[in-house]
């Protein structure tokens, strides 16, 4: 599946928004998903004037979930 596909892949459909930007069943985080679907046809401008777009996640153990890419935490170094 491409991320950037402009069609939605059917699973996001299920899908529960994670506030803490992990699969809300098992924690597993987004870089352990097995498919990846970026809405970027609909991007949300915040308070602070940028935007912002959800990020679809299909876990490893089969559950999706989705987050704004906004609520990404920042890069371990």
């Amino acid at each position: 599946m491409d991320a950037f596909a402009p069609i939605p892949p059917k699973w996001t459909e299920q899908a529960t928004h994670s506030v803490a930007f992990c699969c809300p069943c098992c924690k597993a985080e987004s870089k352990q998903a097995k498919d990846v679907w970026l809405n970027r046809r609909s991007p949300v401008t915040g308070y602070d004037m940028r935007r912002k777009w959800q990020e679809f996640y299909l876990c490893e153990c089969n559950t999706p979930w989705w987050a704004w890419s906004s609520d990404r935490p920042s890069k371990k170094e």
